[in-house]
Parts: structure tokens; sequence; C-alpha cells
């Protein structure tokens, strides 16, 4: 019985420790309450779509190439 009381009390001291650590704007490792460094931007993204058949380019490129000489399609 004593070692469930015992178990209960040390779960609680560490739920309370994280949660105080977290508070602080600690990272969980050593130096709690250190700030962290701040994170690099992330390079910018393509503007082009990324699938073929959303690209307004390709698929005007692709009707062009599937008509004739004469204009009719294929």
């Amino acid at each position: 019985m004593v070692f469930l009381v015992f178990l209960v009390v040390a779960i609680a001291v560490v739920v309370l420790v994280m949660r105080a650590a977290e508070k602080s704007g600690g990272t969980g490792g050593p130096g709690l309450g250190t700030p962290r460094p701040p994170r690099r931007p992330k390079p910018p993204r393509d503007a082009r779509p990324l699938a073929p058949d959303d690209d307004p380019d390709f698929l005007r490129e692709l009707e062009r190439r599937t008509r004739r000489d004469d204009g009719s399609p294929a």
C-alpha cells in the first residue's frame, strides 16, 4: 500500500515539474529555462503547380501537340 501511495506522489511530482518547465519555456533538455535559438525561415515554395495536369502551360502544349496541322483534333 505504501508503494502505491509513493508511486502516485512520484507521478504527480513529475507532472508538476514538466508543466513548470513548459511554462518557463524550457526545452526539456540540459539547462531548463534556456531559450531556444531562433529557427531559420523555410525556403519559399515554388509557385508552379505540382502535378502536370494542373499546369496550364503543360495542358496548352499537350493540346497543341494533339492537333493536326489543319487544326482538327487528332
